[in-house]
């Protein structure tokens, strides 16, 4: 099953019989901003102007934890996503498609929360909202609810543990940009670096300028030249799990099944017991 969606397959979709429910998870990381200027809010943007049958879904609150020593977006307590979900209209026998205003991260988060707790039929719109070029809706859609209850697989998710041991035994792609991987800058954790044995593979390399995946051949080759040949276990990681889903996202549209460890670079470089590689090498 292909794990996006374009535009205007979205569009026959929902004019068809049986629509998809529909999510729109906006978010933009939260770093300081400029003087008077409020952060980002995804509610205000999504009542401004969404697809129109979205229900927008708070990334922060209801597809992440609270931050603390599991990360900045550590797993959500699984009761409350579900009823977050069910609330939103999902259920197990419909098909869902997310999106979000375009970089793909916060959709790509959404789309592996619901894949890992068991849903079969989640898609991501390539490109997100400024990919539609059909109508908007403004206010709020309120759906039936739905009838989704979580329940994680045994594969998919890695610990601390598990990615430095997959960095060993397999290969472990850092999400993040190429100069945070290096230790070069790091504008949000207090260190900067990577996890020793971690190969750099920027997400931001998996799409075209548009914001759109590359074509599976593409990104196959993408990974296979970075170590993810057949037998290979793969996980990948950023800084707090969301950038990193993106990247499990582009291995599922090259057709490699892949972990994610959700933790993430927040998590480890908090740990003063974990070691941390710099540089442009993986060790």
């Amino acid at each position: 099953m292909n794990a996006i969606v374009s535009a205007p397959d979205l569009a026959g979709a929902l004019a068809g019989p049986h629509p998809p429910v529909l999510l729109d998870v906006r978010w933009q990381l939260t770093t300081a901003t400029a003087a008077g200027e409020p952060p980002f809010d995804g509610r205000a943007a999504y009542e401004a102007g969404h697809i129109p049958g979205a229900v927008y879904v708070d990334l922060d609150r209801e597809l992440a934890g609270p931050p603390g020593t599991g990360g900045r977006h550590p797993l959500p307590d699984l009761g409350e996503f579900g009823a977050a979900m069910r609330r939103a209209g999902v259920s197990a026998g419909r098909p869902v498609v997310v999106y979000d205003g375009g970089q793909g991260w916060a959709a790509a988060r959404a789309w592996w929360m619901l894949r890992w707790t068991g849903h079969p039929d989640v898609k991501v719109l390539d490109g997100g909202l400024t990919a539609w070029d059909g109508p908007l809706a403004t206010g709020t859609t309120v759906p039936e609810p739905g009838d989704f209850t979580p329940e994680p697989g045994g594969r998919g998710l890695l610990d601390a543990d598990g990615a430095a041991a997959l960095a060993r035994s397999g290969v472990l792609f850092d999400a993040r940009a190429g100069e945070r991987y290096r230790g070069e800058v790091e504008p949000i954790d207090p260190v900067g670096g990577h996890i020793p044995g971690a190969v750099s593979a920027p997400t931001a390399d998996n799409v075209t300028e548009g914001g759109r995946f590359r074509s599976a051949d593409e990104l196959r080759d993408r990974f296979r030249e970075l170590g993810a040949t057949e037998g290979t276990e793969v996980g990948v990681y950023c800084g707090s799990g969301v950038s990193g889903a993106h990247e499990v996202l582009a291995l599922a549209v090259a057709g490699i099944p892949a972990a994610l460890y959700v933790g993430s670079w927040s998590q480890w470089s908090t740990d003063p017991t974990r070691p941390v590689a710099t540089g442009p090498a993986p060790q």
